[in-house]
C-alpha cells in the first residue's frame, strides 16, 4: 500500500481533478491549495505569489533563473524562489510524515523520492484536449491559448530542473505516467487508486 501519492502534470491535463479524485477514492487528504495557504502564514509571502511561484519561475531559461526574484532573506543570503523552495519542501517532508496523502506538484515526487511508500505520477495529454480544458474547464480568455499552455509547462520545467538537476516529465522520474486524454480523468484516477493499494 502506498501512503503518498506525489502528482506533476500537464498545464491543462486534468492532473489535479485526478489528483482530488484519488484522494477522495482512497480517503487520502488531498494538498494543493493547503500547501499555498500553510506555506504564506509560515511566509508572509502573498497566497498569489506562491500560486504562481511556487512550482514556476518567471523565466523561461535556466541561466536566467538565479536573478528571478532575488532578495535576501534575512543573513540567509536565499533569494526570494530559495525561500519559497525551501519552505515548501519543509512543509512537505512533514506532510508525508503525518499521514496519507496526495500532494499536487511543487516537486514533491523529487523531494520524496527516498520514500518506498510514494507513488508518483506524472499526467499528460494532447494538445487539442489540453486546450479544450483550460479553455471550457479553467475559463481561460486567451485567443492564443496553445502558447499559454507551452509556456506554462516550460516555466515549470524550468523550475523542476533547477532545484532537482532533473527533467520534468521524463518517465524515468516517476512510477507511472498516464495520458488523460486518452483514459479520461476518472479512469485514470482509477487505475492511480488500483495502483497505490498494491
Amino acid at each position: 500500500m502506498k501512503k503518498i501519492i506525489t502528482i506533476s502534470r500537464e498545464y491543462g491535463s486534468g492532473g489535479r481533478d485526478i489528483a482530488k479524485m484519488t484522494a477522495e477514492k482512497l480517503g487520502y487528504t488531498f494538498y494543493d491549495q493547503a500547501i499555498i495557504n500553510t506555506v504564506s502564514e509560515a511566509t508572509g509571502l502573498n497566497p498569489d505569489y506562491i500560486k504562481k511561484f511556487g512550482e514556476n519561475t518567471r523565466r523561461s531559461h535556466i541561466f536566467n533563473y538565479g536573478y528571478n526574484g532575488y532578495m535576501g532573506i534575512g543573513f540567509t543570503g536565499f533569494s526570494l524562489p530559495d525561500y519559497l523552495w525551501q519552505k515548501q519542501r519543509e512543509l512537505i517532508l512533514y506532510i508525508a510524515g503525518i499521514g496519507n496523502c496526495v500532494i499536487v506538484g511543487r516537486c514533491a515526487d523529487y523531494i520524496l523520492r527516498e520514500r518506498d511508500d510514494c507513488l508518483n505520477v506524472f499526467i499528460h495529454a494532447d494538445m487539442e484536449s489540453r486546450k479544450k480544458r483550460a479553455i471550457e474547464v479553467y475559463g481561460d480568455p486567451n485567443k492564443n491559448i496553445e502558447k499559454v499552455l507551452k509556456d506554462k509547462d516550460k516555466t515549470r520545467k524550468t523550475n523542476y530542473r533547477y532545484y532537482t538537476d532533473q527533467i520534468w516529465g521524463d518517465a524515468s522520474n516517476y512510477h507511472l505516467t498516464l495520458d488523460s486524454s486518452e483514459f479520461g480523468i476518472e479512469k485514470c484516477a482509477d487505475f492511480i487508486t488500483y495502483l497505490a493499494k498494491q
